[in-house]
């Protein structure tokens, strides 16, 4: 989660030092006409010296977050490549050792209330950086949001429907358990996708 703030605390330092070049340049350029003619040419080179600057400012952001996105997808697959291995050795233990029904419903309801909590915190994340939106670019991440609401309420149910009927294999829970992850995996990543389309970070 700290890596998070940072990246968070990132994306604001940048946009706050965007929008402060951008505020400069609109107020130096609104204000052309108060320079003296003799000053003029050299109030002009300063101006365009700033804007290439501000313009290099934003392509140094526009890279540094697109090798960072690349990074975060390429280390996001070879944690993906390294989760089957893990639920094989769950899957090996309820088959061995861990054959009690009562064992596998506990760990199943832990796990479950575990990705629902994940449903919830990310639906709750979305939504507070969802709420810095402006209000004519919201339809989007709100329908994305709304759809995260329904995931979590769809998994949430079809883990209750489980609970209920007690009897599974430790394979159908798992195969639920794996569903709901990947409806989720999707639905974080259309409403982040939505929300990156609705507010661009820094440029």
């Amino acid at each position: 989660m700290s890596e998070q703030s940072s990246m968070h605390a990132y994306l604001n330092w940048t946009k706050q030092r965007i929008d402060e070049m951008d505020a400069t340049l609109a107020s130096l350029e609104a204000k052309a006409g108060l320079v003296t003619a003799e000053s003029k040419v050299k109030a002009d080179q300063l101006v365009g010296d700033m804007k290439k600057r501000r313009d290099e400012f934003q392509t140094t952001v526009k890279a540094q977050l697109e090798a960072a996105e690349t990074t975060v997808r390429a280390n996001k697959a070879q944690l993906e490549s390294q989760w089957p291995a893990f639920e094989a050795q769950v899957k090996t233990y309820f088959e061995t050792v861990g054959k009690q029904v009562e064992q596998q419903q506990a760990a199943f309801q832990e796990i479950a209330a575990t990705q629902i909590k994940a449903w919830q915190q990310a639906a709750e994340e979305f939504r507070d950086s969802a709420a810095k939106a402006a209000a004519g670019k919201r339809n989007d991440i709100d329908a994305a949001l709304e759809q995260m609401k329904a995931g979590a309420a769809q998994a949430d149910a079809q883990f209750q429907k489980l609970r209920q009927a007690g009897g599974e294999s430790w394979t159908a829970l798992s195969a639920a358990l794996a569903d709901s992850r990947k409806a989720f995996d999707r639905a974080t990543q259309q409403a982040w996708d939505a929300f990156k389309r609705a507010v661009p970070p820094g440029p």
